[in-house]
């Protein structure tokens, strides 16, 4: 239930706290007092639409918090949810669940769980007719849910087999396109007879094709002067030393070492003359060290950054095709508790169905008696259960849809196309009505249902309302005193203006002024003989 509503600059709401209570809750004032605003703060932190031309006149934001009390829901902290919900005019907007940040799409999501909506142009749940086959349901009860248990687990198995038939090539034509695929990329990987270090010697190879020219010049520059220059000049030293290296031992320790060097540089000079005799490469050499290093790159885009990992993939690929080859018995076993549970699903779908069937004729009745009672004795609604004989969902085979004629002769027509605001309140009454001690919903928020009824309708509209209020918290806004006479607790809503600003104020009334009000809005006066009618109308509540 929502315990406590503050609303913080909208339209001329300035600052105000609002406690509430279980029960019927029932908020009457004068046209314009600001009624209609609160019931859009509530829908504004359900996750719906906020126009920047609601943000109070002169402020820079509008700020709405919802404290509820919902003791055995798991977001609950003691038992409280606090939900906010923050609008800039700069367009920011902040929503929070529990001091969590939230996106307006979760917070519409959230509290769905917890406050519904009725009333003139605002968006009914029981209008979206995915909801109307858990309003079956609940309906039905405890009679239909050890079948949908049962239904739901063989479901939940199926499925299961389904996602891991489809992870192990169950499906012949994708196990084939698999394996195709596989053992070509095996055969690809094979045909290019890769070595582990083949492609730094093809790139290097590569770079020495590419400064062969350059390599070639500078080599037979080296050699040449080498030649001509180092090793005959050296050459020459040797045979002057030689003349005198008996003469003293440091002599001969130098033309020894000279003669070292020569034979140094002739290798040296060998070595160069042999380096450039390899520099030579032909244009097929070339044209195919690239197409290989071009097809070891296409199979690295494909298999792995390095030759090491295409091998290594080849490895994987060959073992996961041998798993798939041999998977066909296991394959084949699970497609055999596939087809038993298909054929178990149909037949507790079938079960299923029938109740569903059953019980719409009794919901529909049960509807159709609230109708009679709300003034509505031409309308008649028909709840479809229609068996999907090619389809499984989670709850069975079926989709259920409330249908509706409103008058004699007409076609029935879904209950999302019914185009009177005021028939669409009392139709959604009679519905939770007839489901209030299974529909799960904690707040029920009804806005001006009684526009358009009198008399008898009215009265029977505040009779529902609170019959409906001992499953539920109720929020009414309500000119009508017949609603206001059965109120649990009833709200005043008024305004004033203060330093020449208009405020909105809410006062929940002790039981004198509950009198006093149920006499204004009967007649819009207060004297004896309105009081006297107030007084009666009040006593009705109590019998």
């Amino acid at each position: 239930m929502i315990s406590t509503l503050h609303i913080k600059n909208i339209g001329i709401i300035d600052d105000l706290v609002v406690d509430l209570n279980e029960g019927l809750n029932v908020l009457t004032g004068e046209t314009g007092a600001g009624k209609t605003l609160i019931i859009d703060a509530i829908e504004i932190i359900c996750g719906g639409r906020f126009s920047k031309e609601m943000i109070r006149k002169g402020e820079t934001n509008s700020y709405i918090e919802l404290c509820m009390f919902e003791p055995e829901n798991e977001n609950s902290m003691d038992g409280n949810i606090i939900i906010s919900r923050e609008i800039s005019t700069n367009g920011k907007n902040m929503c929070k669940i529990n001091g969590r940040m939230a996106t307006v799409a979760e917070l519409k999501d959230f509290m769905s769980n917890f406050i519904e909506i009725h009333g003139q142009n605002k968006n009914q749940e029981l209008l979206n007719n995915k909801t109307h086959l858990s309003c079956l349901d609940g309906f039905i009860g405890e009679e239909i849910r050890p079948l949908k248990e049962e239904y739901k687990t063989k479901y939940t198995r199926y499925n299961e087999i389904k996602q891991e038939l489809k992870q192990n090539y169950g499906d012949d034509k994708e196990k084939e396109r698999k394996l195709d695929l596989l053992k070509y990329q095996i055969e690809e990987i094979e045909q290019a007879n890769l070595k582990k270090d083949e492609e730094h010697e093809l790139e290097e190879k590569r770079n020495l094709m590419l400064n062969a020219e350059k390599i070639t010049q500078n080599l037979n520059q080296a050699d040449e002067v080498l030649s001509e220059q180092g090793i005959d000049a050296i050459s020459i030293a040797i045979k002057s030393l030689e003349k005198i290296e008996n003469i003293d031992e440091k002599y001969e320790k130098i033309s020894s070492n000279l003669k070292s060097l020569y034979y140094e540089l002739q290798e040296v000079s060998r070595d160069l003359s042999s380096y450039n005799e390899e520099i030579y490469f032909d244009e097929e050499e070339r044209n195919e060290t690239e197409e290989r290093l071009d097809l070891i790159h296409s199979l690295k885009r494909k298999y792995g950054n390095t030759i090491d990992e295409i091998l290594q993939y080849k490895e994987e690929i060959e073992q996961e095709v041998a798993h798939i080859e041999n998977l066909d018995e296991y394959n084949n076993k699970l497609k055999q508790e596939q087809a038993k549970l298909k054929d178990e699903m149909n037949k507790l779908a079938l079960k299923i169905h029938k109740t569903r069937e059953e019980k719409a004729k009794v919901l529909s009745e049960n509807i159709n008696k609230e109708l009679k009672d709300l003034e509505m004795k031409n309308a008649k609604i028909n709840v479809h259960v229609n068996f999907k004989e090619n389809e499984f969902y989670k709850t069975g085979k079926d989709e259920v849809e409330f249908y509706i004629s409103t008058n004699v002769g007409e076609d029935e027509k879904e209950l999302a196309k019914i185009a009177s605001g005021g028939e669409i309140s009392r139709i959604m009454l009679a519905i939770k009505k007839v489901l209030a001690e299974t529909d799960k919903m904690p707040v029920l928020i009804f806005d001006e249902i009684d526009t358009g009824i009198s008399g008898n309708a009215a009265n029977m509209v505040a009779k529902k309302l609170s019959e409906i209020s001992k499953n539920h918290q109720i929020l009414c806004i309500s000119h009508m005193p017949s609603v206001a006479a059965m109120a649990d607790y009833n709200y005043f809503i008024s305004k004033k203006v203060v330093q020449e600003r208009t405020n909105t104020s809410v006062r929940l009334l002790n039981e004198e002024e509950i009198i006093n009000e149920i006499a204004r809005i009967s007649s819009g006066q207060i004297n004896d003989v309105t009081i006297k009618y107030a007084t009666e109308l009040r006593a009705l509540k109590v019998s």
